[in-house]
């Protein structure tokens, strides 16, 4: 995996091969990115990111400036990789080994953006979770974002604060927010 743009555009990163994980791609993380820098000033922003697994999209967010970066995995392996990692960059990024679903339920402090990808064997009530508990507990600023990425075979369209999704290959991504006043 790269590090697509910012700071350190360009820069491999090799995880070991024994960790859980399946990085978002390149191109799909190039995508999502895309969207987001056209929504958001990436210096201005606080990320939760979740299932972190190799941190690849903290690093991607540190690259461009964010400074207020969560990152969250229950694999001590991950989390160990992406100290090391944001250690070696001298990125900012605050580590948490945590399953994701018992932090949704203690965290108090809100995110403008907040990424979450799952195992993509995830059953349809384990990714409703998450969305559930992050509206539940407002961790979520009011001009944020709730961004999930799935398998195109996975349909989170019926879920509470869904917005739209965007596909890229095999990878899907969910938006979800908080409705605005003319939307309700």
């Amino acid at each position: 995996m790269r590090i697509v743009s910012g700071q350190f555009k360009g820069r491999r990163i090799t995880a070991p091969k024994k960790l859980p994980v399946r990085p978002t791609t390149d191109m799909a993380k190039e995508a999502l990115f895309n969207i987001l820098n056209n929504l958001y000033y990436f210096d201005s922003v606080s990320v939760l990111d979740l299932f972190s697994g190799t941190g690849n999209i903290s690093y991607e967010f540190a690259s461009r400036g964010t400074e207020h970066i969560t990152a969250v995995d229950e694999n001590f392996g991950c989390i160990k990789f992406i100290n090391e990692t944001a250690d070696s960059f001298d990125m900012t990024i605050n580590t948490i080994k945590s399953d994701v679903f018992t932090y949704l339920e203690k965290a108090k402090t809100p995110f403008t953006i907040i990424f979450a990808d799952p195992p993509y064997n995830f059953p349809l009530d384990e990714f409703s979770k998450i969305p559930d508990l992050v509206f539940k507990n407002n961790l979520l600023e009011s001009n944020g974002v709730l961004i999930v990425e799935h398998s195109k075979h996975t349909k989170l369209s019926e879920l509470e604060h869904y917005s739209h999704s965007k596909s890229y290959g095999g990878n899907m991504f969910s938006f979800f927010q908080i409705a605005s006043d003319e939307e309700e």
